[in-house]
């Protein structure tokens, strides 16, 4: 336990409630683990703030003291990011989840970090628009933000920094910034919210966000096409991009994880590398849309195509494909889901699946391969057990051949699901020289180290 903590949270208590401050074991377990395979580790104390004065003082405190920070949202992530390396105050920002102001002539919306995704698309669809950046899972924005999330909408709409208009932001020593404005474009100063967003909780807490929105499309139609191989399905997914065709998501799911759909969703898919789409238009825009495509498809040797406008089906559709990682941890149970995030340029992809497919099988691991084709982002998706030395080793391994062949292709080490502690070893890597402009940014921005400290830039950087 941190020396003084019994200091820090009479100082805590000066101006937070107590509901508002746990040191309960059982709490603090809820704030030790993300989703990850990646061991517990419990934090000291988890605060509750409501405002951002609060968040404010809690940093003054932590700066005084010394000790580490990690903001909290959902614990979603994928990469150990809220696991602490050494005696951490934990912010959950649970009551901090209000949708603030909602702009539809603007396209923007202003939230708390605590507001979900599902959240505030509920809330926009009253205005006729909705928040675009679908990581699966219900995270929070501010968790959003902070890794830089992206998933399945990415290829048509971007990913969570391209949405990031301002954010507000608490600095280590408690000051108050903000990063933006409302404004749509800027050429003055320094580019602050790309500097913020996917930083992590190592540079400040993130306590408002004001992000681009959308209208709703006119018409979406969904569709699930059938393949021989995987490079097929690459194939067809590259050239409907180069097309121009207006598609919103493209999704390739390999045979082994086919299975899984089929067995946790009850669907009786054929077995064999598929590709999920979606398109966004209006109806007759998008029925010779849809004509270009088949022919692409046809082209590229597609068994079978269907396509489904019926909401219901739509849903169906896309929730089989979202709950693929929970088909798998449901079909191997008492096992931990390693799931890997590697970025490689569109030509490489279909080497990547292919090689990542073969590592799979050569190493005896259980799992598969499926990916966002559109933005060469992939992710394969291993059952291991932790208690078991040899096969943790293996799964371990095994996502390190597939960072380094990213990385030997042009890509980077994770496209969203970002660095925590997963991987901090390939950053020297991936960045060189520039990893000491990262490391002087932050140690000029949070000099004793108390921001989530042996997270994204450094293997050895923890508190003394």
């Amino acid at each position: 336990m941190h020396a003084q903590l019994s200091t820090i949270i009479e100082a805590l208590q000066q101006f937070l409630a107590a509901d508002q401050i746990s040191t309960n074991e059982t709490v603090r377990e809820n704030h030790g683990q993300d989703e990850s395979y990646h061991q517990m580790t419990l934090p000291d104390v988890v605060v509750f703030p409501k405002t951002t004065e609060e968040v404010s003082k809690i940093m003054e405190v932590a700066n005084t003291y010394e000790i580490a920070v990690i903001p909290f949202g959902r614990g979603s992530s994928l990469e150990g990011h809220i696991i602490p390396v050494t005696h951490t105050l934990t912010i959950d920002f649970i009551h901090m989840d209000q949708i603030l102001e909602i702009r539809p002539e603007d396209l923007l919306v202003r939230v708390q970090p605590g507001v979900t995704r599902v959240q505030l698309n509920k809330e926009l669809k009253k205005h006729g628009l909705f928040f675009s950046v679908d990581p699966g899972a219900d995270a929070t924005l501010g968790g959003m933000a902070a890794t830089n999330a992206s998933g399945t909408t990415a290829v048509r709409y971007g990913v969570m920094r391209d949405q990031v208009r301002d954010l507000e932001v608490v600095l280590a020593d408690g000051r108050i910034i903000h990063t933006g404005s409302l404004a749509a474009k800027s050429s003055s100063g320094y580019h602050l919210n790309g500097l913020f967003v996917g930083s992590e909780g190592t540079l400040g807490c993130f306590t408002e966000l004001t992000l681009r929105v959308y209208g709703i499309p006119e018409f979406e139609m969904a569709a699930r096409a059938v393949f021989p191989t995987v490079r097929q399905a690459i194939e067809a997914a590259t050239n409907i991009l180069q097309a121009g065709v207006p598609i919103a998501r493209v999704e390739l799911v390999d045979e082994q994880s086919m299975q899984q759909v089929n067995a946790y969703s009850g669907t009786d898919y054929l077995v064999k590398p598929t590709l999920f789409l979606e398109f966004h238009g209006n109806e007759a825009g998008l029925a010779q849309d849809v004509a270009f495509t088949r022919e692409i498809m046809d082209d590229n040797g597609c068994l079978e195509v269907f396509f489904e406008t019926d909401t219901k089906a739509r849903h169906e559709l896309w929730e089989a494909r979202h709950n693929l990682a929970y088909a798998y941890t449901h079909g191997y149970r008492g096992r931990k889901l390693m799931s890997t995030d590697v970025v490689v340029p569109i030509a490489a992809l279909a080497d990547a699946i292919e090689y990542a497919a073969k590592l799979i099988e050569e190493t005896g691991l259980i799992g598969g391969v499926l990916g966002h084709v559109g933005d060469g982002n992939f992710h394969a998706l291993v059952m291991m057990d932790p208690n078991n030395p040899e096969e943790f080793a293996r799964a371990k391994k095994f996502n390190e051949s597939l960072v380094e062949f990213g990385l030997d292709h042009g890509g980077t080490c994770t496209g969203e699901h970002g660095v925590g502690l997963g991987k901090r070893q390939y950053q020297q890597r991936e960045h060189g020289a520039s990893l000491d402009v990262m490391r002087a940014i932050k140690q000029t921005l949070d000099p004793k180290n108390i921001l989530n400290p042996g997270k994204l830039i450094s293997e050895s950087e923890v508190l003394h």
